[in-house]
């Protein structure tokens, strides 16, 4: 495959993608854009700008009608946050999505890639035996082995649950080593009590 038929191939993939979007991911996609923009900073400085101005009397030329403390301009943050929230993560799943076929993808064509190097290796070893070279290479003997990709997930998968623990065990163990910590020091002192206590003379 050539150079630019790669490349097709990847913005095809990702074209693909966006072409079989819903309504609803579609406006997502948009406003999470949006949201991420200067001009909608810009938007909601003045808007608040504007808003606490009018209602606190600094903007006379516009009647108050939401006085402190903004009943209103809160109900209508309240509200925009929960909407743009949903937006977001409808965008950020099928960001993820995508992402996910991505690396399975990958996956597929690297193990299909170690298939065709360890087959070039064989061949390699064939012709080697074929030139009389009879030293062993114990390292060409390990490289014509096949990946057990199993084994990698299962010690990968081992390594994240050592790495993430749950919250409770971790605090289970913070308070287990802190306490013999505390009871250590207080027998500590009492020792040091005992020790300066005056001796009673007869």
């Amino acid at each position: 495959m050539k150079t630019s038929e790669r490349i097709e191939y990847f913005r095809s993939f990702e074209a693909k993608s966006l072409r079989s979007r819903s309504f609803l991911t579609q406006v997502s996609d948009t406003l999470t854009n949006f949201c991420g923009s200067t001009p909608f900073l810009i938007f909601h400085l003045l808007f608040f700008g504007g808003w606490i101005g009018i209602n606190t009397g600094l903007i006379s030329i516009v009647p108050i009608f939401d006085p402190f403390p903004f009943g209103l301009l809160t109900m209508i943050v309240s509200l925009e946050a929960i909407f743009l929230s949903i937006f977001i993560l409808v965008s950020q799943n099928r960001s993820s999505y995508v992402s996910t076929i991505r690396d399975e993808v990958h996956l597929g064509v690297n193990l299909i890639a170690e298939k065709e190097i360890t087959k070039i290796l064989k061949l390699l070893a064939e012709i080697r035996r074929e030139m009389g070279i009879t030293r062993a290479d114990p390292e060409l003997d390990k490289m014509l082995e096949r990946i057990d990709t199993a084994y990698l997930e299962r010690k990968v998968t081992e390594q994240l649950k050592r790495a993430n623990k749950p919250l409770v065990e971790q605090l289970l163990r913070d308070l287990s080593e802190a306490v013999p910590h505390t009871t250590n020091n207080h027998q500590e002192d009492d020792g040091n009590e005992k020790s300066e206590e005056p001796k009673s003379t007869e």
